[in-house]
């Protein structure tokens, strides 16, 4: 297994814009707790036991909870640092999920897969936790998200030195994901990406909104040469010519992918063997059935 992400850097970056709190650099994790639950609110299902998985501040514990659907939420994060003044968590590695097979009915994971170097691991794991027609939900950063700000990157990095190096993490596309969770044998899965254009007054507001979600750069393979002042102004120049508005804002992309997939039960619809119609498709369509011509 590649080790792409620097676990020990995610989780003190993590834990010092936990402690800074910002609110207004929350909005995604915001967008995220709000779309899950309102996923959630519509499965006609309750869940007794529900575990929001490393979600970092507990908003979206706190969206699946006023939903009426869960009778308790329990929270999972990398350090008890995260837990509200009178709120206990269970404390767990971003790529370990501590609970027993078969403990849950719905597990909730609100923007942290993208950052585990064993994902397909993390996706058994949880399916093993859940109990049998348990729900598993999830928002995960996916391909696309901040495109603008890694072409930026590139382009300034290779004018100015003849080189680059990753400045922005590789985020997993749609279909990589469906295929997944169908690998950890969930059921009926579903995976499909929001797209959301956030404007900015310039790349400098965008790095310090990335900052206080904890989101820079923790890639292994990072430069570990400080960039200086004159890079992020010649950063600054070139997002400013290729992607801002008229009136001189410029704009950020954050493609969401949300999945669901249930562990298996013997209750579930499953597809039809092949050859057990009892109706012609011509028939049910009205046509003219015609023998197919090698």
């Amino acid at each position: 297994m590649d080790i792409v992400f620097d676990q020990t850097l995610i989780e003190a970056r993590r834990k010092r814009a936990f402690r800074d709190s910002d609110p207004k650099a929350q909005f995604l994790l915001e967008i995220a707790a709000q779309e899950l639950s309102e996923r959630l609110s519509v499965v006609e299902r309750h869940f007794d036991t529900a575990v929001e998985l490393h979600g970092y501040t507990g908003l979206t514990a706190r969206y699946i909870a006023n939903t009426g659907k869960v009778t308790e939420i329990k929270r999972v994060e990398t350090d008890a640092a995260f837990a509200a003044a009178d709120e206990t968590v269970s404390v767990s590695p971003l790529e370990t999920v501590p609970l027993t097979p078969e403990s849950a009915n719905l597990i909730v994971s609100p923007l942290s897969l993208h950052l585990t170097n064993d994902t397909p691991g993390v996706f058994i794991q949880v399916r093993r936790a859940l109990k049998p027609d348990g729900l598993f939900l999830a928002a995960i950063p996916g391909s696309g998200t901040l495109q603008e700000l890694r072409e930026v990157l590139l382009a300034a990095e290779s004018e100015m030195t003849g080189g680059a190096s990753p400045r922005v993490i590789p985020f997993a596309d749609v279909r990589d994901i469906g295929a997944l969770l169908q690998r950890a044998g969930f059921t009926l899965p579903v995976a499909d990406t929001e797209t959301y254009t956030v404007r900015y007054a310039s790349l400098f507001s965008l790095l310090k909104d990335l900052r206080s979600m904890g989101m820079t750069n923790p890639l292994t393979a990072r430069s570990r040469k400080p960039l200086t002042r004159r890079f992020f102004v010649r950063a600054a120049e070139i997002y400013a010519e290729r992607f801002a508005d008229p009136d001189g804002r410029i704009r950020a992309t954050f493609s969401i992918i949300y999945i669901s997939g249930w562990a298996p039960h013997e209750s579930q619809q499953k597809p039809l063997k092949p050859g057990s119609a009892k109706q012609r498709l011509s028939d049910a369509l009205s046509t003219r059935e015609l023998p197919f011509k090698e």
